[in-house]
């Protein structure tokens, strides 16, 4: 019995070709499933990170507008519970309350708390940084992937050319 040389090379190349689609699918799986995951984690991450920020940028900027133009208070509304409003008169401005984490309140000068929010931004600001890192790193990766299925579909052409 003599085997067919001609069909023995085309079953090997069938049979890479089968292999280099499984790989495709394999990555293409990987791609969807873990980096594009990570990547979605990571963006949430610094949208929590970036809404903090904005939080005690906001609080400072509040804080400087009571120094600078109510040095004598402010009249507002409070709510003293069941969406019921009351009017109520600060007259006194040199301390407040700073939510400083975990529900942790402090009483803080004005400076202070001032001084307490560019800290925390800086703080945010580095953890962000280090999510934003990842995130380029993870978006990096999702690249690599995609030349390397790239290149596994040029050979899958290549070899069906030949």
């Amino acid at each position: 019995m003599q085997v067919n040389p001609k069909r023995n090379t085309e079953a090997h190349r069938q049979a890479e070709q089968d292999a280099n689609q499984a790989r495709i699918t394999q990555i293409e799986e990987f791609i969807n499933d873990v980096l594009k995951e990570d990547l979605r984690q990571l963006e949430k991450g610094i949208g929590q990170f970036n809404e903090e920020i904005m939080e005690y940028v906001q609080l400072k900027n509040t804080l400087q507008t009571f120094d600078t133009h109510l040095p004598d208070g402010y009249k507002t509304q409070v709510n003293i519970g069941s969406n019921v409003f009351m009017q109520a008169r600060v007259r006194k401005m040199d301390s407040i309350l700073v939510d400083v984490g975990k529900n942790v309140f402090l009483d803080m000068s004005i400076p202070e708390a001032e001084r307490f929010c560019d800290t925390r931004v800086k703080i945010l600001t580095k953890q962000s940084d280090v999510l934003r890192e990842e995130s380029v790193k993870k978006r990096a990766q999702i690249k690599m992937a995609l030349i390397a299925i790239s290149e596994r579909t040029k050979l899958i052409q290549q070899d069906e050319s030949k």
